[in-house]
C-alpha cells in the first residue's frame, strides 16, 4: 500500500507540472500520448483505492453531477470595484486626489496591467489546496462556484510550492479567449440558439452553468491579478511582499497564469505611453480588453491611502472609449431560424462603428425588447459588442417621438403564420410547423453548408426558389430533383442545373458525421457531431441510444444527450432518415475510438500557429482537427512552433515565421497530412 500511496503521489505531481507547463508557461513539457497515459494510471489506481482520492487531484477538475443550485457566501475579504477615468485628464485628476493622502511621497513606481474582458472571482486555498472559488457578486457576498472554476486548466487545484502558506486569497479575471468565444457563437448558430452578445457575457454565463461538464468545454481561461495572505506576518514561511509587483510575480511562482503585458511605470507619462500602445495594439490580443488599470506599487502607500467607501484610492481603471453612437431605429423585423427561433432585428438608420456601417442590430428575444421599452422610432444607442455583434445598448426616451408605438412580438410566425409558443424555461419565442418555409429553407442551407454536406452552388437564393415552387419541402428532396425540374427555374440553365445534380449526387459520399451535422439538431454543432458518429458508428446505433448512453460519451452533456434523443423519436425525422439511406447517403462507417492509443495521431507532438483566412475551414475546426490528431495549436510564434498553417490575408505572425525560418503549410497540406 505505502508503494501505491508514493506512485499516486509521484503521478499527481508530474501531471501538476505538465499542466503549468502547458496551460500557464505554453511550453509543454511532455507529449500528450505520455500524459493521458499517466492519467489513466492515475485513473486506475483511484478506482482501485478510492480512498487515495483528494480534492486536489487532478482527475477531481471536472465534476459528475451538476449541481442543483449555487449557494450565496460571504468573501473573506470584500472585493472593491474600482474608479474609472475616461480620459488622460480625469487620470492625471485622480493622481492629484491620491497625492492629497500622501503629499511627501517622491519617486511613486506605478504598475499597469491590462483590464481582461471577463469576471471577477475570488479563490481561496488552504495549505496549498483549493478549496473554494467565488463570483465577485457585490463584493460583499458572490456565489460559491467552487466545482466549475476547479474546470479552469489555468487554475492550479494545488499551488506549486513545498512551502504554501496556510491561507491564501487570490483574485483574477475568468475569461474567454476569442477564438474559443468565436468558436461558441458557431455552434450556437448551428444548434439554433441565440449568440452571446461579447465574451464577458459569455464567461458570466458559463460560470453560472450548473453543469461542471459544460464549463469544461467551454475553455475558460484565467489571469491572476492580486493576492492576500492573512496573518502572513506570522508565519515564517510566507514570504513578505512589498509591492504589487512582487505580488505578481509571487502568483507566476505558485502557478498562476499572470498577465505577460504587465508594466511598471515610473512615471505617469510612462502610464500614458502605455495606455495609448494598447490602445492601438489591443486588437491583435487573443482576449478582449477595456483598458487599463493602473495600481501603486508600493503596498505600504496603498494601506496608508486606503479606501473610499467604494473604491481603493491606490487605483483606479483608465477606460478604453466604447464604440458607440445614437441612431434610429426606422422598423423591427423578425427573421425565422431553422429551428423555428423568433429573432427580432433593429433596422437603422446606418451609422459607422469600429470602421464598418452598421444598419442591423439583433434586439435577441422578447425579454430584451421589453427590458428596452423600444418603441419605432426611437433614438438608440448601438455598440459593436466585443467589437463582433451589432447591439442596442438603450434607449433614449426623451428624444422618442410622441406618436411611436412599442414594439411587440409577434404571437403568429411572419412567414407560415402559425401561431408560435414559449417553450418553459426559455427566452426565445419559437415556430413549431415542421413545414414552416423558413424552417425548411434554413435547414437546406445548413444542410448545404461547408461543414455539412459542401454542396457547392446550393446557395441561399437557389434554396429560396426551390422551396417557394414547391419542388423541396425537405433535405431529402434534393435527391430527387430532376434536370427538367431545374431548368425551369429562373436563370438556371441546363448547364448548370446538371452541375448542381452532380453536387449533391456527389454529397452522399460524404462521412456519417456531416451527415449528423447536416440533419440540424439543436445543440450538435460540428465537433459534437465528430464525437457523437465516433462512438455511435451508424445512425441506427445513435437512434437506439439511450439519453444515459449519450451523455456518457465525453463532451456531450445532458443537454445534448436529451436533444438528440428528442429528434429521433420524432416520426417525421424517422421517415427523413429512411429516405436518406434510399438516397445512399452515409448513415454509418465511422469506428468507434475506444482510446487514445486506438486513435491515429500523425501530429502527435507537432506546434501550430493558425494564421489569415482558410479557403474552406474555419479556424476553430481546423484547430480541433489538428487537435484530434495530436497536435497542438498556440496562438504566437515562437522558436518552439514547427508549422504555421496560412490562409489568405496572413498578417504579422507569417511574416515572424518567416524571420524564423519555420515552416509554412496550406489547408490543403493539412488535410492531405490527416488523410494519409
Amino acid at each position: 500500500m505505502t508503494n501505491v500511496k508514493q506512485r499516486v503521489q509521484e503521478l499527481r505531481n508530474l501531471l501538476q507540472q505538465a499542466s503549468y507547463a502547458y496551460y500557464v508557461r505554453d511550453n509543454p513539457m511532455m507529449e500528450d500520448a505520455v500524459y493521458d497515459q499517466l492519467y489513466r494510471e492515475l485513473q486506475d489506481l483511484e478506482s482501485q483505492y478510492p480512498e487515495l482520492v483528494t480534492p486536489d487531484s487532478p482527475t477531481q477538475r471536472v465534476g459528475e453531477k451538476p449541481a442543483s443550485e449555487f449557494s450565496s457566501v460571504r468573501h473573506n475579504i470584500p472585493l472593491y470595484s474600482l474608479e474609472n477615468a475616461f480620459n488622460l485628464e480625469e487620470l492625471a485628476k485622480w493622481q492629484e486626489r491620491w497625492q492629497r493622502y500622501a503629499p511627501d511621497v517622491k519617486n511613486v513606481e506605478y504598475v499597469c496591467e491590462l483590464k481582461i474582458d471577463g469576471s471577477a472571482i475570488a479563490l481561496t486555498y488552504k495549505d496549498g489546496v483549493l478549496v473554494r472559488g467565488v463570483t465577485r457578486g457585490d463584493g460583499v457576498t458572490g456565489e460559491d462556484i467552487t466545482q466549475n472554476i476547479r474546470t479552469i486548466r489555468s487554475i492550479p487545484l494545488r499551488l506549486s510550492t513545498e512551502t504554501p502558506p496556510p491561507i491564501v486569497e487570490v483574485r483574477g479575471e475568468a475569461f474567454l479567449p476569442l477564438d474559443v468565444f468565436e468558436g461558441i457563437n458557431r455552434e450556437r448558430e448551428a444548434a439554433g440558439e441565440a449568440l452571446f452578445a461579447n465574451p464577458r457575457n459569455a464567461a458570466a454565463g458559463t460560470l453560472r452553468q450548473l453543469d461542471p461538464k459544460i464549463v469544461d468545454r467551454r475553455q475558460l481561461d484565467f489571469f491572476a491579478y492580486t493576492l492576500h495572505l492573512p496573518g502572513s506576518e506570522e508565519q515564517e514561511t510566507v514570504p513578505t511582499l512589498k509591492s504589487q509587483w512582487e505580488a505578481l510575480e509571487f502568483l507566476r511562482d505558485l502557478g498562476f497564469r499572470v498577465n505577460p503585458n504587465r508594466k511598471r511605470c515610473a512615471s505617469l507619462a510612462e502610464v500614458e505611453e502605455y495606455y495609448q500602445y494598447w490602445d492601438s495594439q489591443r486588437r491583435d490580443l487573443p482576449y478582449m480588453t477595456d483598458g487599463v488599470v493602473v495600481k501603486l506599487n508600493s503596498f505600504s502607500l496603498q494601506e496608508q491611502l486606503g479606501f473610499t467607501q467604494k473604491f481603493p484610492r491606490w487605483a483606479i481603471a483608465l477606460k478604453y472609449p466604447a464604440e458607440e453612437s445614437p441612431t434610429l431605429v426606422q422598423n423591427v423585423t423578425v427573421q425565422v431560424g431553422r429551428t423555428g427561433a423568433l429573432t427580432p432585428v433593429a433596422e437603422l438608420k446606418p451609422v459607422q462603428l469600429a470602421g464598418t456601417t452598421v444598419s442591423r442590430a439583433t434586439l435577441h428575444n422578447r425579454d430584451r425588447i421589453e427590458e428596452l421599452n423600444l418603441h419605432l422610432g426611437d433614438t438608440v444607442i448601438v455598440r459593436k459588442a466585443g467589437e463582433i455583434i451589432p447591439e442596442v445598448v438603450r434607449v433614449l426616451p426623451e428624444l422618442r417621438p410622441p406618436e411611436a408605438k412599442p414594439v411587440q412580438m409577434p404571437t403568429d410566425c411572419p412567414v407560415c403564420h402559425q401561431p408560435v409558443v414559449r417553450p418553459p424555461g426559455e427566452a426565445v419565442t419559437r415556430c413549431i410547423n415542421a413545414s414552416c418555409p423558413a424552417i425548411v429553407k434554413g435547414s437546406l442551407n445548413h444542410w448545404a453548408s461547408r461543414g455539412a454536406l459542401d454542396i457547392n452552388g446550393l446557395g441561399e437564393k437557389l434554396v429560396n426558389q426551390l422551396v417557394d415552387s414547391g419542388l423541396v419541402h425537405s433535405v431529402a428532396d434534393l435527391y430527387q430533383l430532376t434536370l427538367d425540374q431545374l431548368t425551369n427555374l429562373e436563370r438556371m440553365g441546363e448547364k448548370s442545373a446538371q452541375k448542381l445534380i452532380n453536387q449533391i449526387e456527389q454529397s452522399n459520399t460524404q462521412p456519417w458525421s456531416r451527415v449528423l451535422y447536416g440533419l440540424g439538431i439543436r445543440y450538435v454543432g460540428t465537433v459534437n457531431a465528430q464525437i457523437l458518429a465516433q462512438q455511435f458508428p451508424s445512425v441506427d446505433q445513435l437512434a437506439a441510444a439511450r439519453v444515459t448512453d449519450i451523455e456518457s460519451v465525453y463532451g456531450i452533456g445532458s443537454e445534448i444527450a436529451q436533444s438528440v434523443n428528442d429528434w429521433f423519436r420524432v416520426p417525421s425525422n424517422q421517415t427523413l432518415i429512411n429516405r436518406l439511406r434510399e438516397a445512399n447517403l452515409q448513415l454509418a462507417g465511422e469506428p468507434k475510438v475506444a482510446s487514445a492509443e486506438a486513435k491515429s495521431q500523425p501530429l502527435q507532438g507537432k506546434t501550430f500557429v493558425i494564421t489569415g483566412t482558410l479557403p474552406t475551414l474555419k479556424r476553430d475546426d481546423a484547430k480541433k482537427l489538428i487537435q484530434n490528431a495530436g497536435g497542438k495549436v498556440t496562438s504566437s510564434v515562437s522558436s518552439k512552433t514547427d508549422y504555421v498553417l496560412v490562409g489568405e490575408d496572413a498578417g504579422s505572425k507569417l511574416e515572424k515565421a518567416q524571420e524564423l525560418g519555420i515552416n509554412q503549410i496550406s489547408e490543403s497540406d493539412l488535410l492531405q497530412w490527416l488523410n494519409e
